[in-house]
């Protein structure tokens, strides 16, 4: 089972049990049936730390992932960290499920390209 903790610091309404039931479902369509999986919500301004801490770019942005184990066997008995999503809302506005398909996916190997929009394609709401 996948574990989800969300956390909403945005400032702004969100569906957090949609959150957590979509995760669940995108992950176990790219493979996933097991780990922990932080979902943030964040206003602005910390988006735009966020994105300058760790990608040098001062500007806010829609969603940003921050993989750990990601889809790689793990030894066994060892929990799967996949990692966090960071989606602010103030950014995409109501349309914050696209940007946490996205995030999901970089967390479990995908890179940007067509094989990746493919698969968010597949995952739309």
């Amino acid at each position: 089972m996948i574990e989800v903790e969300v956390s909403n610091r945005s400032g702004s309404f969100v569906d957090e049990a949609g959150a957590v039931a979509m995760a669940r479902d995108v992950l176990a369509a790219e493979g996933v049936r097991d780990g922990e999986l932080g979902i943030a919500f964040v206003a602005p301004d910390e988006m735009r730390a966020l994105k300058r801490e760790h990608l040098g770019i001062d500007e806010a942005t829609d969603v940003l992932s921050f993989p750990i184990d990601g889809n790689e066997p793990l030894p066994v008995g060892e929990p799967r960290a996949l990692g966090d999503v960071v989606v602010c809302p103030q950014v995409v506005g109501s349309n914050w499920r696209a940007p946490l398909v996205h995030g999901l996916l970089h967390l479990v190997g995908h890179d940007h390209g067509p094989a990746m929009e493919a698969r968010e394609r597949a995952h739309r709401p």
